[in-house]
């Protein structure tokens, strides 16, 4: 845990069991105390590549089928207009970017480029 991201895993033993220094304490009960963390804690979260934790997302989730059901009784939602954005999907989509191409030529350039860096 502390090779993948050290400083979280301070913020959780302080958030969590208000010990603000980790390497003092006995490498099992430090052990112990990792694997006590909750999965919506920093480090979990990022172990398990998650950047969105649970209750938030069903949050949005629920606010967006509430937008839906709102804006489907409009006249928009009749004919299918100014569809509401969606909250889970603007929260998913955190922290990835994804890269489009006009073309199978300028797709081709980019991989080169690609396996030049390795």
């Amino acid at each position: 845990m502390m090779r993948v991201d050290e400083d979280a895993l301070y913020c959780d033993f302080a958030e969590t069991y208000h010990i603000y220094d980790i390497k003092q304490l006995p490498l099992s009960m430090a052990a112990v105390f990792a694997c006590g963390l909750r999965e919506d804690s920093r480090i979990m979260m990022k172990l398990n590549g998650i950047d969105i934790d649970s209750k938030t997302m069903l949050m949005a989730m629920a606010v967006d089928y509430l937008s839906l059901l709102w804006w489907a009784k409009t006249k928009d939602g009749q004919r299918n207009k100014n569809r509401p954005k969606l909250f889970s999907i603007i929260l998913g989509k955190k922290g990835s970017e994804v890269q489009g191409y006009r073309s199978a030529i300028e797709f081709e350039q980019k991989l080169k480029e690609f396996g030049k860096e390795g």
